[in-house]
């Protein structure tokens, strides 16, 4: 969607060439190159460290942890967040997520609400440096020198790195504070999964046919075995009346 809307931003405006698509497609070679290379490195580490048991000994470390699933979802966390800090999300998801999704597993822990507290503490990599995507995005376009606005005609000081990065700690300590309230209130993200329907047996309605002359006929509509064992015997017994003393010459 966002590359269909650059496009017709792009052929709006006229400023739509054949070198800026080339530039967009190698950008976007680029990157996918990238993360293709992560999921298949992620794949041979993931399939090495099994081979070792790597993966028992992280079940042992992270099971063993004071608190029970309290313990683990803190550290976890903090080792997600920390992580941050050098991998972007990326990595995170294809390398350290597999790991402790069969963890979280073994605790009890709902695993659709558990990817979705991780997801909430990745989005902090997006804004903390050295990695921060959203960093690099806004130091793309603030200005690098004072300028003059053209309608005020007054100087505008020029955007620095540090000022982006100071910026951006507010809106870290607001994903840190959606994490802690993820893990205080669970019904934020489970509150509609895994819930039994509820039915109302006062609104269930019976009906009988009404041409249903008699109960074989109504048992044998509905299937019942006791009506269908009442008619057979019904039959087995007309019969004997009918002839008996054929029983007997025989």
């Amino acid at each position: 969607m966002g590359a269909v809307g650059a496009l017709i931003m792009a052929i709006s405006r006229r400023r739509l060439s054949l070198s800026l698509m080339k530039q967009a497609m190698d950008a976007t070679m680029k990157l996918s190159c990238f993360v293709v290379f992560i999921l298949l490195g992620a794949t041979v580490f993931s399939l090495t460290f099994q081979a070792v048991d790597g993966s028992v000994w992280v079940e042992h470390l992270l099971t063993g942890l004071p608190g029970g699933q309290v313990g683990f979802l803190i550290v976890v966390n903090l080792l997600v967040f920390f992580l941050a800090f050098f991998l972007d999300f990326f990595e995170l998801a294809f390398i350290v997520i597999p790991l402790l999704g069969p963890v979280a597993e073994k605790l009890g822990i709902d695993l659709v609400w558990f990817g979705v507290l991780l997801a909430v503490n990745m989005q902090t990599s997006f804004m903390h440096p050295p990695f921060g995507f959203a960093l690099f995005y806004l130091r793309s376009v603030a200005p690098t020198e004072d300028y003059k606005d053209r309608l005020t005609q007054k100087l505008i000081p020029k955007v620095t790195t540090g000022q982006i990065y100071w910026g951006a700690v507010p809106f870290v300590v607001i994903q840190i504070i959606m994490v802690g309230l993820v893990i205080a209130f669970p019904n934020l993200v489970s509150g509609g999964l895994g819930g039994e329907e509820k039915v109302n047996i006062d609104n269930i309605q019976i009906e009988v046919p009404a041409d249903a002359s008699t109960q074989g006929d109504a048992g044998a509509l509905f299937g019942t075995p006791a009506a269908s064992d009442a008619a057979a015997g019904g039959a087995g017994a007309e019969t004997k009346k009918e002839d008996p003393g054929a029983a007997l010459f025989k």
